[in-house]
């Protein structure tokens, strides 16, 4: 390991994405960047720096010739892996725009980006993405190529190139373009679950700070190696994923997929995760489930190992009594808590949970069983960590500390407002939305509802996701919905009732786990055939239970029950797999009404 290996790069105010890169790669050049799965050797493959940065530099002749001014835009739709950085790295050396896409995206939405961005070049993996885009290309007329990393049936006109071909065997020479730290660096577009996204305008400086807000806020080494599994185009695992372990100088895996994410689990072994709730949400069902059909003695020691080690947790925070019990705690780590941990590599020193609120019954199971689980929050235009909790200092039911260098405020009725090095510019083409939440000296509202207590952030509530009752009673429905979605049954849900007298739900059910109980409860296979009764009756028994530490206000008293899951491909998810509220409300609004006829109440727009 080189002399420089043990320290972060350091940043200047001047420092844009591509000489912050190019000051790593000389600090240490034969340490390993990334790793990536060989389907030839069977093996993972390390890419050290020096390596990636010859490619990098390849990458960067490529777009040189393709004529590009500084300040134009290219796309990049590809699955992480080190092709991702190839081009981002190599743009932002030509001083190019970066608008990252999700692969799985809609093609209207792709479309809608690429057009609204004036996107020049656009990176594809290969044959499918240009078959789901074929019929919507024609409306691009800015589009002048589409580069593809496997080999295509190109058309004579040259507009998609296979990436072979396409890339100079000369590496481009000289320094990152000169374009400064404050100039623009990416389009990032917001999922939109309401309406059109909109293209969030981030600077160099504006990412590169916020990587250095986080190392101030948690420990990242070059012993360090994370498992890269959500999107790269995520701003979260963009940022804390990507551009922090790069100053950082840690390692990080690709991870071949999510279906094969347990394999590469246990295969790479990492010491730090970074993830969206819903995989916390999978493996915490998936433990579940296998409980369902454990002995009782193997259950009953499950939940001792829990609720032992969260009591454990809770006394080391300086927040609980010590008790006799955790003398026992080695032998039930053992039992128990190791079996989840060596899912996860056995390694794991800090994971991270970010990009929605995580439910605190899973916190408390994970946190229990030994995880060191942490939760931040952010958002897109603040590129995009806000706070986030310390190992040290660590509330589950809370968001964490403030990063260094950012300031938090109030605005009306407790909306939170942020401010620092890391506010977006504004809105791609859109001064009225962005005058609409970045004030003239830079306050940026979040929109969401938030109070600070013994220097901690608390999310109160989404002022957009409140429902108001036709009796005025405001309701947040977001942590019911996480709390019914505990049950494994009930696999995705929407509380209603905006100007109705009463709260109702849309659930979506887990259709195997419904067979299941249908087969032994002797109900038909359709939860909406002659059992309808019966099996709404049931389900509001479990959402109640789900529900029973909640306020009186919690109260679902209808239930529409749904066999098809919200997707991204149905348009019910968005990329990031946040349920897209508008949209599922249209889909299901003759069944939203079907809640509440008979009970007086008038039609609303949910």
């Amino acid at each position: 390991m080189s002399a420089g290996a043990g320290r972060p790069v350091p940043v200047t105010a001047d420092d844009t994405i591509a000489s912050a890169f190019a000051r790593r790669v000389a600090l240490t050049p034969s340490a390993t960047a990334y790793l990536e799965y060989d389907a030839r050797s069977r093996d993972w493959r390390p890419h050290d720096w020096a390596q990636t940065a010859r490619m990098v530099a390849r990458v960067r002749a490529g777009l040189a010739a393709e004529g590009l001014a500084p300040g134009e835009r290219i796309a990049i739709m590809l699955r992480n892996g080190t092709p991702w950085v190839w081009f981002d790295q190599a743009a932002h050396a030509e001083g190019l725009v970066v608008v990252p896409l999700y692969v799985e995206d809609r093609p209207d939405n792709v479309a809608y980006c690429l057009e609204d961005a004036g996107v020049r070049l656009l990176v594809v993996e290969g044959e499918e993405p240009l078959s789901r885009l074929a019929p919507v290309r024609a409306g691009l007329a800015g589009l002048r190529r589409i580069v593809t990393l496997r080999e295509v049936a190109e058309p004579g006109d040259g507009s998609v190139r296979a990436f072979a071909q396409w890339l100079p065997e000369a590496p481009s020479a000289g320094p990152p373009a000169a374009v400064g730290g404050g100039a623009l660096a990416t389009i990032v577009y917001t999922s939109g679950t309401t309406g059109r996204p909109k293209g969030v305008m981030l600077s160099h400086q504006n990412m590169l700070q916020n990587a250095l807000s986080g190392l101030g806020g948690i420990d990242v080494f070059p012993t360090d190696r994370l498992l890269s599994f959500l999107p790269l185009s995520h701003m979260f695992e963009r940022t804390v994923g990507y551009y922090l372990t790069m100053v950082a100088g840690a390692e990080v895996a690709f991870a071949r997929s999510i279906p094969q994410l347990a394999e590469d689990f246990r295969a790479v072994r990492p010491t730090a995760i970074v993830s969206v709730p819903r995989i916390y949400e999978r493996l915490h069902l998936a433990i579940q489930a296998q409980l369902e059909g454990a002995p009782p003695l193997r259950r009953r020691l499950f939940d001792l190992a829990r609720r032992t080690g969260w009591d454990l947790f809770q006394w080391r925070q300086g927040r609980g009594p010590w008790r006799a019990a955790f003398l026992a705690w080695p032998l039930l780590r053992a039992l128990v808590a190791s079996r989840l941990l060596a899912r996860l590599g056995g390694r794991v020193r800090l994971a991270v949970s970010g990009g929605a609120p995580l439910n605190p019954e899973i916190a408390r199971t994970f946190i229990g069983l030994g995880l060191p689980l942490v939760q931040g929050y952010g958002l897109t235009e603040a590129s995009p960590v806000v706070c986030v909790n310390r190992l040290e200092r660590n509330d589950p039911s809370s968001i964490g500390a403030v990063l260094p260098g950012i300031e938090v405020g109030f605005g009306e009725s407790g909306v939170l407002r942020v401010r620092g090095p890391n506010v977006m510019l504004g809105y791609w083409g859109n001064p009225e939305a962005t005058a609409q939440v970045k004030s003239a000296d830079g306050w940026l509202d979040t929109g969401d509802l938030a109070r600070l207590e013994d220097g901690l952030l608390y999310i109160t509530g989404r002022v957009k996701e409140i429902i108001v009752l036709a009796n005025g009673e405001k309701v947040p429905p977001v942590d019911m919905e996480l709390a019914i979605q505990l049950d494994p049954l009930l696999a995705q849900a929407l509380v209603v009732g905006e100007g109705r007298p009463f709260l109702g739900a849309l659930v979506a059910l887990d259709m195997e786990a419904w067979f299941r109980l249908a087969e032994a409860g002797g109900f038909e296979a359709d939860p909406n055939g002659e059992c309808r009764e019966r099996a709404e009756k049931l389900v509001l028994a479990r959402i109640a239970r789900q529900l029973g530490a909640f306020p009186g206000y919690a109260q679902v008293r209808r239930v529409a029950l749904l066999t098809e899951p919200w997707t991204v491909d149905n348009g019910l998810l968005t990329p990031t797999l946040k349920p897209r509220r508008a949209r599922i409300l249209e889909r299901y609004a003759d069944r939203v009404d079907s809640l509440y006829r008979g009970h007086g109440s008038r039609p609303a727009v949910e």
